[in-house]
């Protein structure tokens, strides 16, 4: 099956293309451009590259979120309107699981964290099963950025973007994963979806939406000027 898959949920961002879970290629968005102006020319370039036209394609897999909300609506959205032109299914992805996904065969656990903006982040920690596939322990949740460092164990490394902030603020003897490995990549967004899509997982299209950790600073202004 030949899927294609789109990285949109932080400041950079990644496009991929796999045929029966294998990569084929990847590229990064323009760095310095926003996704909106960078995400359907490497689309079009990572098409070409391989020598697929659209049509050929049947799954587009999409980071889901959490992360940036210019970043997944960009992704989202675009994901549902190439799958809809070229009668392609869609999938919607977890972006703390491709950054767990991203760790080494030998880590068993790991400890996942997204900038959230205003001092906090988004974080889990994954296992790794039986299969080698990695679970998350507890549901995500939204914390202080200091409550999430406090929960942090040494025998569990951490990783995400939001590490590279956290310079001189680890907790003794908590260790990172090695920084190629904090920012999600569309290629394992992609190698995500086709294990998901095989064992049965399907999304319809129109319901497909970005999942957010919080609400925007502007819906909670608007609350805030609405509030009696």
């Amino acid at each position: 099956m030949k899927l294609l898959a789109l990285e949109t949920s932080g400041t950079a961002g990644s496009v991929a293309v796999l045929c029966d879970g294998n990569l084929l290629a990847q590229s990064s968005l323009a760095p310095g451009s926003g996704s909106a102006q960078s995400l359907a020319p490497a689309i079009a370039s990572i098409l070409q590259t391989v020598g697929w036209r659209p049509a050929e394609v049947r799954l587009v897999a999409v980071t889901q979120g959490p992360g940036s909300f210019t970043g997944l609506r960009i992704g989202v959205t675009t994901a549902k309107a190439f799958a809809y032109a070229v009668g392609a299914e869609v999938l919607g992805i977890d972006t703390l699981a491709v950054i767990a996904h991203q760790a080494p065969s030998e880590v068993q656990r790991v400890a996942v964290a997204i900038d959230a903006q205003r001092g906090d982040v988004v974080a889990a920690v994954y296992v790794r099963d039986a299969s080698g596939w990695c679970v998350p322990q507890s549901p995500a949740r939204l914390l202080a950025i200091d409550q999430w460092l406090a929960t942090l164990a040494p025998e569990v490394p951490i990783s995400g973007p939001v590490v590279r902030k956290l310079a001189g603020r680890l907790p003794s003897g908590v260790t990172a994963l090695d920084e190629s490995l904090w920012q999600p990549q569309a290629s394992t967004v992609g190698r995500l979806a086709a294990r998901e899509y095989a064992v049965g997982r399907r999304v319809d299209l129109w319901s497909l939406a970005p999942w957010y950790s919080r609400r925007s600073a502007a819906e909670e202004r608007w609350e805030g000027r609405a509030a009696p």
